[in-house]
């Protein structure tokens, strides 16, 4: 297991990154979080629910390295009491995947030492929640969509501030005595033409529309949609305080007055392909 003074030097998100404060988001009400800090990263734990409630990762496009994943195990943070987090018996003998929050390839960059350490840093179960395994690894949900926001820094070098979270929902289903979110919500933030901008996304893996397989004992996950969605309205679903980014949204403006899809909030865009990604 990891010492504790081996995550002592973790500064976390590097707030300033893009030129601009973009601080790790906090929740505006609610039960209490626990910040912990790693490389590249920093996340805010809540211990009612065994899972983050968010996580923000600075991401430099033109300094990405290839580091493998081969030999990292992952583990508890021990900085957290074992019983707040979510650990490896959620996840045994079932359809769960070990979600990445923080996807390990957008912590892998800076010096061959940084980059080891943020990929190691990932593998936190405090950097984890349990998805279906199609969702976590679809190239065209949650995966896809991790890909591409990270190739479009490293194709442009361009430097990003992700922030992802479950929402997680009182009414989230039961199981092995953690609750298990069915939707995820990323807020991607950048600068264009000199000004801070963001855009926002849900990731739904709500059981609307049939059921996927699943062992006998976990819940079923349900078939996947993804949407571009208001900054404003993912901080509504998450209860996290986005104003500065919802204040930049490039969302709306590039959606216009355009008629909503039928069962679909306003404002949103269903994603099909990732072509259809606005930024």
């Amino acid at each position: 297991m990891t010492a504790p003074e081996d995550l002592a030097d973790r500064a976390g998100l590097d707030e300033l990154l893009l030129g601009v404060p973009v601080p790790l988001p906090d929740l505006r009400d609610g039960p209490p979080t626990v910040r912990l800090d790693y490389t590249h990263f920093s996340l805010r734990m809540r211990p009612d629910r065994r899972l983050a409630a968010v996580t923000a990762v600075g991401i430099d496009g033109a300094l990405l390295r290839d580091v493998s994943r081969e030999g990292v195990d992952w583990r508890l943070d021990p900085r957290l009491p074992a019983e707040q987090q979510t650990g490896p018996e959620v996840y045994a003998r079932n359809d769960l995947d070990r979600g990445h929050l923080v996807r390990r390839a957008d912590a892998v960059w800076g010096t061959p030492a940084e980059a080891r350490a943020g990929n190691e840093d990932t593998f936190h179960y405090t950097n984890a929640a349990p998805q279906a395994a199609a969702f976590n690894q679809g190239e065209e949900l949650w995966l896809g969509l991790e890909t591409y926001l990270l190739t479009h820094a490293a194709t442009y070098q361009r430097r990003l501030v992700v922030v992802t979270a479950p929402v997680l929902d009182p009414s989230d289903p039961l199981y092995r005595g953690v609750q298990l979110p069915l939707r995820f919500v990323k807020v991607a933030a950048f600068v264009q033409d000199g000004e801070l901008a963001a855009t926002g996304y849900v990731l739904d893996q709500t059981p609307l529309v049939g059921t996927l397989p699943q062992a006998a004992d976990a819940p079923p996950l349900g078939p996947f949609r993804t949407f571009q969605a208001p900054i404003a309205d993912v901080a509504a679903l998450t209860g996290l305080d986005l104003d500065q980014l919802a204040a930049v949204d490039r969302l709306p403006a590039l959606v216009g007055q355009a008629a909503p899809e039928p069962g679909v909030p306003a404002g949103w865009v269903r994603l099909s392909s990732l072509g259809q990604v606005r930024w």
